[in-house]
């Protein structure tokens, strides 16, 4: 059966005789309208659960089970046929023209588009046909509809619609029916200058010119005081008009019908967003996050480190929403801009507005002294507009990025800006908005389609585990992963996983059309550790001696006590990432990708063997402290602790072994010895007690040398130790080798 869907109003669903089908509770409605605002597309199941439950306080533990049962419902209601699944979601089976907001918008679009060829008549029964469709609203039952930029959307049509029918019948001749419509419009919206010259025309051909030129007066001041510009070229040509008017029907009388141009009315969306050359892949939640987001904040920052997709992201986002801003998208690439002093011009250039602006009808004059300052020229550009500016890579720029974007909005009310950056920009009311590298599944669906683009019948399914590996290396950053998929067309996905401990060299294959930065993964880390000071390059390249992240006392131990506001620093510029530790608090960490780097980075500095032996030292005591309370009522804390630091554990434990220093080695290794027999990890037990008892003689060779009663452990005190104190140690790291091997040995048989 075929039914059609009603979005504008309550959501409904009418059979073919125009009956209506009852669908019972709130979420099926939001379920039917969510499908139903797809237009027969496919919905992931994540957006579907976001969008049913985004007013939820506490949605469902289990959203897609959740989700399941809901469309099991509505199959009921509907038919099995009704709602199709497809991989990773749902689809409606339905075309736009059964549903409402879509016959409204390709109505609407009709009638725009015979407003503009001057067709008045036509355009205004296809308008009114639009505008009958609306009742009452959109997509009602759908949860968080106020921030849902598809409701955004729709109802910026709609108000386009009504303006657009409302320049028909002054076109018409019915200027004076239109009169009181076109009053409250301007009252709702003072500032558009294209609605005032609407106006201002239907006064003039309904014989009110005086209270047309008092109008536009009116207007003018209102611009000057709100905005500190003067009327753009549309009004101030109606103005001309109106000065120039003659004969009786200046001062009285109603004018006939006569031709007008609404190109304003009709004008196709505006911007510079160039068409993507490569799919999109994943990121849909962060897609209908980030739309929530653009709707309700002003500025939106997009935060994160080189490569992971942000630029990208931002493009997606803008181009699914373009409709919102009736003058376009406009994309600013700063990555090129290398002196804060340019970043001004560089945007002017962006928006086609560098050089000269319109002073009146038809006319560009060159710049006046006071519209030399670009900054000024960028406000008087955006002043009237309402359009999202994107600002692309902001991070080596950022204070002049920052001016700019808080000087736009506290002076263009209409403009939304989307920034792409390493760091924050730091200006009022930002909403930081991190992107994350791609999870498992969707980096490795990436490097499939990225694989299969440069070598024809590439499958992941072929080499699971190398693919995955590759993936997991590589961070899921979108920028390596596609530089690593070029590589297949010389290497097996297996010998791209074995080279990866030399990533930079081997991730050089970027596309000649990319920006340099972009074209070698060295590039893109090179690019943000140029933009750091001394102090932080010093603690970046320190931090790689950590594995598997570190604590705040740690890392201040290791690098210095200053080290906290440099950390937080580093976090910003998207160099360290910050974890929440549970109990233990925050945890620091450097992707694979950057930690490589930092090494390298490292022993150019010829600071490695120092920041390691630090690092020995603060794990060394660390654990030391640690295994007397693996022995009391704290022994599960603790427990997670030893787990949490294991790695650091062993890359100290190598550092011992690699110096030659026995004495920390052997108090390491005493310990952690009862944590690997809680956790039952016998081989690092009989690893690193061999490797450690491997580093002073054999206490138990002869000569034995004879044991001196001790009060305390080897853990009681930190070395360096008496000579009794080393070589009991030293018993009993050995003790310790035969232990685990006869353990080895038991379990074997």
């Amino acid at each position: 059966m075929t039914y059609r869907y009603r979005l504008l109003g309550t959501t409904q669903v009418l059979r073919e005789d125009g009956t209506e089908v009852p669908l019972g509770g709130a979420r099926i409605r939001a379920l039917v309208a969510a499908l139903a605002l797809a237009a027969g597309r496919s919905v992931p199941a994540g957006q579907l659960a976001a969008q049913i439950w985004a007013a939820d306080e506490e949605p469902p533990a289990d959203e897609v089970k959740a989700l399941q049962a809901l469309v099991g419902r509505l199959r009921k209601v509907l038919g099995p046929d009704a709602v199709a699944t497809v991989p990773g979601g749902y689809r409606l089976a339905a075309k736009p023209e059964d549903i409402d907001l879509f016959r409204f918008q390709r109505l609407a679009r009709e009638g725009a588009d015979a407003l503009g060829a001057g067709d008045a008549a036509r355009a205004a029964g296809l308008l009114e046909d639009a505008l009958g469709l609306w009742s009452g609203g959109v997509l009602l039952d759908l949860p968080g509809r106020d921030t849902d930029p598809a409701v955004v959307r729709a109802e910026r049509q709609c108000a386009q619609a009504r303006r657009a029918r409302l320049a028909a019948e002054v076109a018409l001749g019915r200027a004076a029916g239109a009169l009181d419509d076109l009053t409250a419009l301007t009252a709702q919206e003072p500032l558009d200058e294209p609605l005032q010259a609407l106006r201002l025309r239907a006064l003039r051909d309904a014989g009110r010119r005086a209270e047309a030129l008092a109008a536009y007066e009116e207007v003018r001041r209102m611009l000057v005081e709100r905005l500190g510009t003067d009327p753009g070229e549309e009004l101030r040509g109606v103005y001309e008009e109106l000065l120039g008017a003659a004969g009786p029907e200046a001062d009285g009388g109603a004018r006939p019908a006569r031709e007008h141009h609404f190109s304003d009315m009709s004008r196709p969306a505006a911007g510079n967003l160039r068409a993507r050359l490569t799919s999109f892949v994943g990121r849909d939640r962060e897609l209908s996050d980030l739309a929530q987001e653009l709707g309700k904040q002003r500025l939106v920052t997009l935060l994160g480190p080189g490569g992971v997709g942000k630029t990208r992201l931002a493009q997606e986002a803008a181009e699914a929403q373009k409709e919102v801003w009736p003058d376009g998208v406009w994309m600013a690439e700063l990555a090129p801009v290398r002196e804060e002093s340019a970043v001004v011009e560089a945007v002017l250039t962006a928006l086609g507005a560098r050089e000269t602006t319109l002073r009146g009808p038809g006319a560009a004059e060159e710049l006046g002294p006071a519209s030399q300052d670009p900054s000024a020229r960028l406000v008087e550009h955006c002043g009237r507009r309402r359009m999202l500016l994107i600002l692309d890579n902001c991070e080596h720029v950022i204070g002049a990025a920052a001016r700019l974007a808080e000087s736009v909005l506290t002076r263009c009310p209409g403009v939304t800006v989307l920034a792409t950056s390493r760091e924050p920009l730091g200006v009022p009311g930002e909403a930081i908005r991190p992107v994350e590298p791609l999870p498992q599944d969707v980096a490795l669906r990436l490097f499939a389609e990225r694989g299969a683009a440069v070598r024809p019948g590439f499958r992941t399914a072929d080499d699971t585990e190398a693919c995955a590996e590759i993936c997991v290396r590589l961070d899921g950053l979108p920028l390596a992963l596609e530089l690593a998929a070029a590589r297949l067309r010389l290497l097996t996905p297996r010998q791209l996983a074995d080279r990866l401990d030399d990533r930079f060299r081997l991730l050089t294959g970027g596309g000649r059309t990319l920006l340099p930065r972009q074209q070698t993964l060295r590039a893109v880390v090179d690019w943000s550790w140029d933009l750091l000071c001394e102090d932080e390059r010093a603690v970046l390249r320190r931090l790689a001696v950590f594995a598997g992240g570190c604590a705040l006392d740690q890392a201040q131990e290791v690098c210095g006590q200053d080290t906290l506001e440099v950390l937080g620093a580093l976090v910003d510029k998207s160099l360290v990432v910050a974890d929440p530790g549970g109990r233990f608090g925050m945890r620091y960490r450097l992707l694979e990708t950057v930690a490589e780097y930092a090494a390298a980075r490292l022993d150019e500095s010829g600071e490695r063997a120092a920041y390691e032996r630090r690092h020995l030292v603060a794990y060394r005591e660390l654990m030391r402290s640690g295994e007397v309370e693996l022995r009391g009522p704290r022994q599960v804390e603790w427990l997670e602790r030893f787990e949490l630091e294991h790695d650091n554990a062993r890359a100290a434990l190598r550092t011992a072994v690699a110096s030659g220093a026995e004495q920390d080695g052997l108090c390491l290794v005493h310990a952690m010895s009862w944590f690997w027999q809680l956790r039952g990890h016998q081989s690092d037990v009989t690893t690193w007690s061999a490797a450690v008892a491997a580093l002073g003689p054999d206490p138990f060779a002869a000569p034995v040398r004879p044991a001196v009663p001790l009060v305390d452990r080897c853990t009681d005190s930190a070395p360096p130790w008496d000579e009794e104190q080393v070589w009991e140690a030293r018993r009993g790291a050995r003790l310790l080798v035969q232990a685990a091997s006869t353990g080895d040995e038991a379990g074997a048989d």
